[in-house]
């Protein structure tokens, strides 16, 4: 097998897709090595579990940021610092609540991606999950896709349904899409991964 890429995850909170990427990159088969997880959140619950599989944690508080009346091109700056310095070559966002800048983005094009809990170009945006059940549909999901400087715009590389249910709520449409996030996210990443 060709050498693994060098993967980063950006999360902001509890890391329940991080951690389903590190699980799937301990396989021997698997293209990554999640060498880094940065949070823009000192206290996301992402960077115990990290910390726990022995990957290399770093914190860029957008606390900190807004503190110092500093913007988010700074604070895309300093990402791009702590990704370059641990050699990182891909870069995977899971449940990063920031909106990175045009600059950043265009830095990493064709090497970072995102997971959005939706079948994209449907229910771009916060709040998909209500967005889908306030339109509703009947069957909606998760997709895997390249970043591009417009929000939740880029390339699709995978998606997986999701069956809305009656009765459904925001938190247990929620939950269902989150489950096939878990799966379909280490598959996308391999898929594209395998290709470079």
């Amino acid at each position: 097998m060709a050498a693994r890429k060098r993967v980063a995850i950006l999360i902001s909170g509890r890391g329940s897709n991080m951690r389903a990427l590190i699980e799937a990159a301990q396989g021997t088969d698997f293209p990554a090595e999640i060498v880094l997880v940065v949070s823009s959140r000192a206290d996301a619950g992402g960077l115990a579990i990290a910390k726990a599989a022995g990957i290399e944690t770093a914190v860029v508080d957008q606390a900190r940021f807004r503190r110092e009346n500093r913007d988010r091109a700074a604070f895309d700056a300093e990402v791009d610092e702590v990704l370059r310095d641990a050699r990182v070559e891909f870069v995977c966002l899971a449940g990063f609540m920031r909106i990175l800048s045009d600059g950043f983005v265009r830095k990493w094009e064709g090497r970072i991606v995102n997971i959005h809990p939706s079948l994209l170009p449907a229910f771009r945006g916060l709040k998909p999950q209500a967005q889908a059940l306030a339109a509703g549909v009947t069957t909606t999901g998760c997709t895997v896709h390249f970043v591009v400087p417009e929000l939740d715009a880029g390339p699709t590389i995978a998606q997986a349904e999701v069956r809305v249910l009656p009765g459904d709520t925001e938190q247990s449409l929620s939950a269902r899409i989150l489950e096939a996030e878990h799966k379909l996210y280490p598959a996308a990443l391999k898929q594209v991964l395998s290709k470079t």
